[in-house]
């Protein structure tokens, strides 16, 4: 069974979805049980939803995802280009 500690540092990804079934299970049945546990999930769902609603209407800054794509080395945005000559630039010129 998921102890306290264990809860804790995995509410994130089991907000997210993130967890393999049998931890998933693990943490729910810990937050059950646990009152201090399930409050801090009650805190960090609604700070989730919070940061969402107040974030969801903002744009992205210019270069940022490109940023972040090669911080990752990874695609993010779908575009087929890791990044982006525009988001070299604003890294050169800052």
């Amino acid at each position: 069974m998921a102890n306290c500690r264990e809860t804790i540092r995995e509410l994130d990804a089991f907000l997210d979805g993130e967890l393999s079934d049998d931890l998933r299970e693990h943490i729910h049945e810990h937050l059950g049980e646990c009152l201090d546990c399930h409050q801090a999930f009650d805190f960090q769902a609604e700070l989730q939803l919070a940061i969402r609603r107040k974030c969801s209407n903002d744009e992205m800054p210019a270069g940022l995802m490109a940023r972040i794509e090669m911080c990752f080395d990874e695609d993010f945005d779908g575009d087929g280009i890791i990044g982006s000559a525009d988001a070299d630039r604003a890294t050169e010129t800052s």
